[in-house]
């Protein structure tokens, strides 16, 4: 029989970062989960011995990962996943259910995906502080609300700062102070006008070759982070204001509504008013 914990998080109306459940299991040999997809992000850490992991792509095939001791996975919201313990080494392994608007941000600067979803740590020490913080959460359901979400947000973290692709290689401190540098520029400045050359120009690069290395870093384009970051920004001003369409989309720096809706509704699935009706905080 397994040994088994585990905790459901009160409902918060927390925006940046919500947790919904977490739990630490040791499995039994073969033990199997799934198939299923999940509302949330569903990250899980593996203490010791080993197993597979199967996920559901866009086109609906499926890829399995054999994942080891001090690897991990992500299910993806709405994805088709399953998972099954080893025959001789069953795995142990503890796991978290969270979202929130600060979220597909940073897993996407972890480099996890879909089509991406292992879970490999560049820094022992990281990974291992990202565990304690997990088992910490699972150790401590009592503790109140606030509490729990600063352990959430420290493992957010270190789940992110753990798989940085950035941080390493014989280039890695000059990437990094660059990748700093765009970042900052575009958290400062998202909602004016600003372009790549922009970008590039704030970090003394040409386009090019910051290109090259943002991509290298980030795993996307500046323009592709840049279009997802003010997405999250106009996300949150959907679901906690009464702005117009209109002035959402100045706020984020569009001065077309039409432009904004068709870029909110590539990254999120709904046009800007249907995913407000569906997701926006009740108001007393």
């Amino acid at each position: 029989m397994d040994n088994y914990l585990f905790s459901v998080f009160p409902l918060e109306n927390f925006i940046d970062l919500a947790l919904y459940q977490s739990g630490w299991e040791q499995c039994f040999p073969a033990h199997t989960f799934g198939p299923v997809a999940k509302d949330h992000y569903l990250f899980h850490y593996v203490i010791s011995g080993t197993g597979v992991f199967s996920a559901q792509n866009a086109k609906g095939s499926s890829t399995e990962y054999h994942i080891k001791s001090g690897e991990g996975f992500m299910m993806f919201p709405q994805q088709v996943c399953s998972y099954w313990a080893d025959m001789e080494l069953p795995w142990e392994y503890v796991w978290i259910e969270f979202d929130g608007l600060r979220v597909k941000e940073s897993v996407e600067l972890a480099g996890l995906s879909p089509e991406h979803p292992v879970y490999h740590s560049r820094s022992k020490e990281l990974r291992e502080k990202m565990m304690e913080e997990m088992l910490y959460i699972v150790h401590h359901p009592k503790e109140s609300p606030l509490h729990i979400l600063g352990h959430g947000f420290l493992f957010l973290d270190y789940l992110t700062r753990s798989m940085a692709p950035f941080r390493v290689g014989k280039n890695g401190k000059i990437q990094d102070f660059y990748m700093r540098e765009a970042l900052a520029f575009i958290e400062q400045n998202f909602q004016n006008d600003i372009s790549v050359e922009d970008i590039a120009a704030q970090c003394g690069l040409n386009r090019s070759y910051f290109g090259t290395i943002f991509r290298q870093a980030l795993g996307q384009t500046p323009q592709e982070f840049l279009i997802h970051y003010r997405m999250i920004k106009a996300a949150e001003l959907l679901k906690m204001t009464q702005f117009s369409i209109q002035d959402i989309a100045n706020a984020v720096g569009y001065s077309n509504p039409l432009h904004f809706s068709r870029a909110f509704k590539k990254v999120y699935g709904l046009s800007p008013r249907t995913w407000r009706n569906e997701n926006q905080v009740a108001r007393n």
